[in-house]
């Protein structure tokens, strides 16, 4: 069934279900809302769950920041096998009948911490030569990613349920492939493993607090529509600002605004230090939402211009 489209500015936070791509999960929603436009931050594969922001309308100019943010896992990993995927979906490349027992996971978690190098699965979205190193590796071929660094900012044992798996969370920033770490932390500890269940629980600002269900949305689609447009606690949809509010905010004037929106450089307000060069700031008006801009010198000049009017 067509339905008409419309201006929508701002974000859903789902918790995505098993079963369905980050694409499928955007899709079905954008068509709920009727929008215009929209873009998810930060892909999960059909076998995880967890916080998947949506963005529409002037909140997609937000995504970059969204998508670099630091993020939380919970993941379990079962010891003992190893996959072509490094989770559930693959086929067994590995094996080992060794179990690691609590005490020896505990002393290897410390060689996580902080800025390590990381070699992403062979089944990923990064681009080799162009093309998907997943679709090379479901094509047969071999495939070769560098190790890149990234950083792990904690990376704790929640659970042990048995001396095959063992459930962990893990905060770290943009880039972090939670398969590779479950591969190398099994590596570490003598055996072989791969991801069983993975969840994640916050993105950058948004956790499972703001978090909503696709049940939650059916049931204002079917009951509640005028509802689906309008702010928690009774709708879904959060403001565009909602996303940008670790970024420093500096308030301008009509006037500055004004200027911004026509993507001209304003001073650095007066009655504010002037910040670090190049540093990005969040700008707003008496109205809200103007502008990302970035420092330059005494001016600042926009680098992201939302219309929020």
């Amino acid at each position: 069934m067509k339905r008409g489209k419309r201006i929508v500015n701002g974000w859903v936070i789902l918790d995505k279900p098993l079963g369905i791509t980050s694409t499928q999960a955007l899709g079905k929603v954008r068509w709920q809302l009727s929008a215009a436009k929209g873009g998810h931050g930060g892909t999960l594969d059909p076998l995880a769950t967890g916080i998947l922001p949506l963005a529409f309308g002037e909140a997609t100019k937000a995504l970059p920041y969204v998508v670099d943010a630091s993020k939380t896992y919970r993941f379990t990993i079962r010891f003992g096998i190893e996959t072509t995927t490094l989770d559930a979906e693959g086929e067994v490349t590995a094996t080992s009948d060794l179990r690691p027992d609590t005490a020896a996971i505990e002393a290897a978690l410390p060689a996580f911490h902080g800025r390590i190098d990381q070699v992403p699965p062979i089944f990923s979205a990064i681009k080799v030569d162009g093309e998907r190193a997943y679709d090379l590796a479901r094509a047969g071929e071999a495939v070769e990613l560098a190790a890149r660094a990234v950083e792990i900012l904690s990376f704790r044992l929640i659970e042990r349920p048995d001396a095959d798996h063992a459930t962990f969370e893990v905060d770290c920033g943009k880039g972090t492939y939670v398969r590779s770490l479950a591969r190398d932390l099994s590596l570490a500890l003598g055996t072989v493993g791969h991801v069983v269940m993975l969840r994640r629980l916050r993105v950058g600002p948004f956790g499972l607090d703001r978090a909503v269900s696709p049940e939650q949305i059916q049931n204002l689609v079917e009951n509640h529509p005028e509802l689906l447009h309008t702010s928690p606690p009774d709708g879904i949809l959060l403001p565009v600002v909602t996303a940008l509010d670790d970024i420093p905010a500096l308030a301008v004037t009509a006037g500055d605004a004004r200027a911004l929106k026509d993507g001209r450089a304003i001073g650095m307000p007066g009655t504010v230090q002037q910040r670090d060069g190049d540093a990005v700031v969040r700008l707003m008006a008496p109205t809200g939402l103007v502008a990302l801009g970035r420092v330059d010198g005494p001016l600042i000049r926009p680098v992201r211009v939302f219309h929020l009017d």
